[in-house]
């Protein structure tokens, strides 16, 4: 499972047109579901995510989490995150999650969020999806359950 966390002042999903998750300061997660993930894998991410403290206090020391800040999350189905380049220009996504399991993490993400975080808000698992946001810093984090 992989978690791509942008720390954001803005993001918004759009599909057809119609804007169907947005938020304000927190986090903008692309979400890939690999082959082999589990519940268990995705609450290690979840706890980790929700616990990084890499918002800035008052000194500009990067010291504070998701919670002191009062952030939200936009939570997005990403399968490309599992994209194969090692052969030729064509990426291959063998190693992405079938998408009926990978729809079913996606929405146990999504509730198990709910119960910790005020604010969440999500994309549409396997729509064409315009992402829209304002990365703070930029600051990127990537959190992989294969090294985590």
């Amino acid at each position: 499972m992989k978690f791509v966390i942008q720390r954001v002042t803005e993001g918004s999903v759009t599909v057809e047109e119609k804007i169907v998750g947005s938020i304000q300061k927190g986090y903008v997660v692309l979400i890939g579901v690999g082959q082999n993930d589990s519940r268990e894998e995705a609450d290690r991410l979840i706890k980790k995510m929700i616990g990084l403290r890499i918002f800035p206090d008052e000194n500009g020391k990067i010291n504070l989490s998701l919670s002191d800040v009062g952030g939200s999350l936009l939570l997005i189905s990403q399968f490309t995150l599992y994209a194969n380049c090692k052969k030729g220009n064509r990426p291959s996504f063998v190693e992405a999650g079938d998408p009926v399991k990978a729809e079913e993490l996606y929405e146990y993400i999504i509730a198990s969020c709910r119960r910790q975080v005020p604010v969440v808000e999500k994309g549409i698992f396997g729509a064409k999806m315009e992402v829209r946001l304002c990365n703070d810093g930029p600051f990127t984090v990537i959190l992989d359950s294969d090294v985590i």
